[in-house]
């Protein structure tokens, strides 16, 4: 169908000259700073950065401590231009991201044609003649915005192709007290990230970059300002990866056999609904169905604060748990719990504990529970008696019969038969963990390479007045994917159980500044704490 175009959109030449005219000026070239258009101060610069020395020059300063890094102030000459630049950075459409690693704001789209050309042209030449390696004309670049409580965590920005990392600063004054700085770590003997040694504050037209390389680690540390916008465009030069040697695998948690317990501690310590039979069958028909249950009030209350009440005390030795590129939190020395602390312990790891957890879920945690050959087989037995009944006349047996949860009394037979049978093969590893602000567990290559099935277990304790937005809750995704399959929060005295396959991974969110402040605008110290265990059949 044809239309008539409207006369004021384009209508006369002026316009269309005046908007030619006008993507003419845009695309100028950008002057960037005196140091970049001076080949002397080049020449020094590639000369420290094969050196790792230190050089500086103006508004140029290289620094190779941690690892090779070059800072650029006033790296855009013109103030107008850089005020421009921000201007229309801000209004692009952002898109929240968030995951284990990361949680901020972000444009993919670039449309500054004038400033990539400035940073992909003759800046690129430069910082390949100072690297004096040939960097590729295609360059990642994407804005962000990092607003309060977001955060980029520990990682070394190592992907196939990525050669140097750079972020143009375009923010409002900015102190070290509004978070957000681009921290430094150094690294140990198997090149795993350690502690922070450099902090760099986002500065005004200031542009940082660095060699990627298998001791890059760097983060964005949590933005602490409620009324700053940390704005910012940053991407990667493309060329040769520099050699990477071989990962080191972090041992995991040992993985131990149950506790010889017997079902008193399960009458001692555990509400006492969830040891009815027909309660269980409930359970377990409810599990079956969606791989995971919460159990709300588990413990007998008397016994949940006395745990709740022994874990704050000052006897416990909290170990930090790392590396940060991994996880950050606290774990107990078990040798260190308080005694009611212990025995919540061996209750989690006990022998009653097992098969209760069989019982719960269905699974073969325990010698005692049958094997899926065992059920089939019972179930043919059951179809027999149904054709001798009919044969008959006298069965009342029904069609099919659900593989029941074993009652208590049978671990008498279990310790009895313990002498003539073979060690129960299902094994259980555990922690009791700590969580405060800036905790956290990531997502990585070396937990998707050894992924298994396992049945989690999770067990909360002072959480009250704990809010999903501090962070601190578990997420399941599946292998390879952003998309959440399940959230567990925190909750006193509700254990969770979720069956995990081995396409599914687990992290703890960051815990975030949020955990600190009250309504009323003062700070307090929050925190919780939890009993982690992971099953195999």
């Amino acid at each position: 169908m044809a239309t008539k175009r409207p006369k004021d959109e384009c209508s006369s030449t002026d316009k269309k000259k005046k908007k030619k005219s006008d993507k003419e000026s845009r695309e100028e070239p950008v002057e960037l700073c005196a140091a970049v258009e001076n080949d002397q101060v080049k020449r020094a610069v590639a000369e420290a950065w094969s050196r790792r020395t230190t050089y500086s020059h103006g508004d140029l300063e290289l620094d190779c401590h941690p690892f090779p890094h070059c800072i650029f102030t006033n790296f855009i000459s013109s103030q107008a231009f850089a005020e421009n630049l921000q201007k229309e950075l801000l209004e692009l459409n952002f898109h929240e991201k968030s995951n284990d690693l990361y949680k901020f704001k972000q444009c993919a789209r670039f449309c500054i044609t004038v400033c990539r050309a400035a940073l992909f042209g003759r800046f690129r030449s430069w910082l390949g003649e100072v690297l004096g390696v040939e960097l590729e004309p295609t360059v990642d670049i994407s804005c962000a915005k990092y607003e309060y409580t977001d955060v980029l965590l520990c990682h070394d920005d190592e992907l196939e192709g990525r050669r140097v990392a750079f972020i143009l600063y375009l923010v409002p004054p900015w102190q070290s007290s509004d978070g957000g700085t681009l921290d430094l770590y150094t690294t140990d003997s198997y090149l795993q990230p350690q502690s922070i040694v450099k902090s760099l504050v986002p500065s005004w037209n200031t542009l940082v970059l660095f060699e990627v390389s298998p001791v890059s680690f760097h983060q964005v540390s949590e933005v602490l300002s409620q009324d700053k916008c940390r704005l910012s465009l940053s991407g990667w030069f493309h060329g040769p990866s520099l050699e990477r040697p071989p990962r080191h695998a972090v041992a995991p948690i040992q993985r131990n056999p149950h506790l010889p317990r017997d079902e008193t501690v399960l009458l001692e310590w555990i509400n006492p609904i969830y040891l009815d039979i027909s309660y269980q069958e409930q359970i377990q028909e409810e599990f079956e169905d969606s791989s995971e249950i919460q159990l709300k009030g588990f413990l007998k209350e008397e016994k949940f604060k006395e745990v709740s009440e022994a874990l704050r005390l000052s006897q416990i030795e909290w170990k930090k748990r790392g590396p940060p590129n991994k996880r950050c939190y606290e774990a107990a020395a078990l040798d260190s719990l308080p005694q009611c602390v212990s025995a919540c312990w061996e209750l989690l790891h006990s022998e009653a504990f097992f098969l209760l957890l069989s019982n719960f879920t269905g699974l073969r945690l325990h010698y005692l529970c049958p094997a899926d050959d065992e059920e089939d087989d019972d179930e043919e037995k059951v179809k027999k008696q149904q054709d001798d009944g009919e044969a008959t006349g006298s069965s009342n047996e029904p069609a099919f019969i659900q593989p029941q949860p074993l009652p208590l009394p049978l671990l008498f037979v279990c310790f009895d038969l313990c002498v003539f049978s073979e060690p129960s093969t299902p094994l259980c590893c555990g922690e009791v963990r700590r969580w405060s602000r800036g905790g956290y567990t990531l997502l990585h290559d070396g937990e998707a390479a050894r992924a298994e099935y396992a049945l989690d277990l999770v067990l909360p304790f002072g959480c009250t007045g704990w809010q999903s937005e501090f962070g601190g809750f578990t997420c399941y995704v599946a292998n390879e994917e952003d998309e959440e399959l399940l959230t567990v929060y925190p909750e006193d005295n509700s254990l969770a159980l979720v069956y995990r396959d081995k396409e599914t991974l687990k992290f703890v969110k960051h815990v975030n500044h949020k955990s600190t402040s009250e309504p009323d605008g003062s700070s307090t110290c929050r925190e919780f704490y939890d009993f982690s265990f992971v099953y195999y059949e």
